[in-house]
């Protein structure tokens, strides 16, 4: 007797197209660094100290925190392009 099993992939389509990459940063001093918090539980406190550090430490000029309403929803296209046009790098994270 054969026994078959059904498997799900659980990768979400790409509904956008791709888009030309930036060049990796040469340093951090000076530039301007996003995150995207996906509000899992905990991230806010690594994104706090993670931002910490990019000032303190490694001259980052600022850093811009937005947060999504759920982990499982993409950041809404006015929260991207406000990102893509202030930042020099944009981190999304998870937390838990």
């Amino acid at each position: 007797m054969s026994v078959s099993a059904l498997v799900y992939d659980p990768v979400a389509p790409c509904l956008t197209q791709p888009q030309q990459t930036r060049r990796s940063l040469d340093a951090l001093a000076g530039k301007v660094i996003g995150f995207i918090d996906n509000s899992k539980p905990n991230f806010h406190h690594l994104v706090d100290d993670l931002s910490e550090l990019l000032v303190e430490k490694h001259g980052a000029r600022s850093v811009i925190k937005r947060r999504k309403r759920s982990a499982s929803q993409g950041a809404p296209a006015s929260v991207m392009d406000e990102l893509v046009e202030q930042c020099d790098a944009i981190i999304t994270g998870s937390g838990d």
